[in-house]
């Protein structure tokens, strides 16, 4: 039996398996306009695509958000990467929102040695936000976003350093990213 044997089946035609698979494809997509899926009135919406929300492109949606000064090298570094995935680099528009964010920062050792050194470190942040509209000054959204890297320890202390700081990049990037989608999730359901 050769592979097209397998894949045709011995009389021309396709196996009953591959029939399934492709009716259950189109039952899918029959169920999906079917339901309204397709106009955005009760299911699915593109997130990051160019559909308005509420009036606005989701990039200029974004610009409206002021994000507030967050202390420390770590909070500093959340919100530039904010300002940059929020703006795009551009200029921001008039603020319609303020994100306020605060963050605890802890590290947990792992892999401690008998004589109680640790070969590797974990950095955790744990980012706490509020999204207040500013005509009102009510919270339409608050949460929490959690970043974590590992990093190694060695006998170098510069190295130890730049490990922690480069650990710390990390996992901040990876709060901007979490919370910029957050945002456009909760700005693509309120007007």
């Amino acid at each position: 039996m050769s592979l097209a044997d397998g894949l045709w089946g011995r009389r021309g035609g396709r196996r009953a398996d591959n029939r399934r698979s492709v009716v259950s494809a189109f039952g899918l997509a029959a169920l999906c306009i079917l339901s309204g899926c397709g106009d955005g009135s009760s299911g699915f919406r593109p997130l990051y695509g160019s559909a308005a929300l509420g009036g606005a492109a989701t990039q200029e949606k974004l610009a409206t958000v002021d994000i507030a000064p967050i202390p420390g090298r770590v909070g500093q570094r959340i919100r530039n990467e904010l300002i940059f995935q929020t703006t795009g680099g551009g200029k921001p528009a008039p603020p319609q929102y303020r994100l306020d964010i605060a963050i605890r920062e802890s590290v947990v050792s792992t892999m401690v040695q008998i004589n109680g050194n640790a070969g590797a470190q974990i950095y955790n942040i744990e980012a706490s936000f509020n999204l207040i509209r500013l005509k009102d000054k009510s919270v339409i959204a608050s949460g929490k976003s959690f970043g974590r890297a590992a990093f190694d320890r060695v006998t170098s202390i510069f190295a130890n350093v730049e490990a922690r700081q480069d650990a710390e990049n990390r996992a901040a990037d990876t709060v901007g990213e979490e919370l910029r989608t957050r945002l456009l999730a909760i700005l693509s359901t309120t007007a």
